[in-house]
């Protein structure tokens, strides 16, 4: 597979920037595939510390954002 910065390498623009980005495509194209690669390729470099938060859990909680809010916290504590 080639490095994230090559498969996607306006990203490097956007990080630079402290600019947020999305990742939008079908399902199974390596999406968290190449996003994890770019946070181990990013925090590897030494400027920054990159992390992988997934809102899927909110998912469930689209009428009350707070409870999404508290899921998304849960998760990400529960794997720190």
């Amino acid at each position: 597979m080639l490095p994230a910065l090559r498969r996607i390498p306006q990203v490097r623009d956007l990080v630079d920037h402290k600019a947020y980005f999305v990742v939008h495509a079908p399902r199974q194209v390596g999406k968290t595939t190449t996003l994890m690669s770019l946070a181990a390729e990013l925090t590897r470099e030494g400027r920054d510390t990159a992390l992988l938060v997934s809102m899927e859990v909110g998912a469930p909680f689209h009428s009350d954002p707070g409870a999404a809010e508290l899921a998304v916290l849960g998760s990400w504590r529960a794997t720190t």
